[in-house]
């Protein structure tokens, strides 16, 4: 299955269903799906993408589509990510967000129980998110994300 292939499978799998869960999944692949058409990769790039896609088994018929896609969703992203470099928007925000609210848990709870808990997960999730949205900026700058037509969903 190619990326052209896979793009009208989700497009076509899309129509078949009124689960907002599930056009969420197929939309993201869709987007991420389309947005790899566009970018200027080597012949070799595309080959190992389709292969990647080809591994995923998309047409097999789940019984849960949604955490089916959702699972195969995530090992495509990831395969993008570390093979490419390339992530969705907002990644590294994301991930700063739940990393300072880790480390802020922890901290806070060393200045008291309730209090201390409440101003550390908020100081963390500050940090972490101006950490994060730095690195989501340089990601862009270096053309490495993969851009989401369809943020509202």
């Amino acid at each position: 299955m190619t990326i052209i292939e896979a793009s009208q499978f989700f497009k076509r799998v899309l129509k078949e269903t009124d689960n907002k869960r599930e056009i969420k999944v197929y939309n993201s692949f869709i987007d991420i799906l389309s947005n790899l058409k566009t970018r200027d990769l080597t012949e070799e790039q595309f080959l190992l993408i389709n292969n990647e896609i080809k591994t995923l088994n998309l047409k097999s018929n789940p019984e849960n589509k949604r955490r089916f896609f959702n699972k195969k969703l995530t090992i495509f992203k990831r395969f993008l990510k570390d093979n490419f470099s390339l992530i969705t928007e907002g990644y590294y925000t994301t991930l700063g967000i739940s990393l300072g609210m880790s480390f802020g848990v922890a901290i806070g709870a060393s200045f008291g129980e309730s209090t201390g808990i409440a101003i550390g997960i908020s100081m963390g999730m500050l940090i972490g998110s101006a950490i994060g949205r730095n690195k989501d900026l340089e990601a862009e700058k270096n053309n490495r994300v993969l851009k989401n037509k369809r943020s509202s969903l």
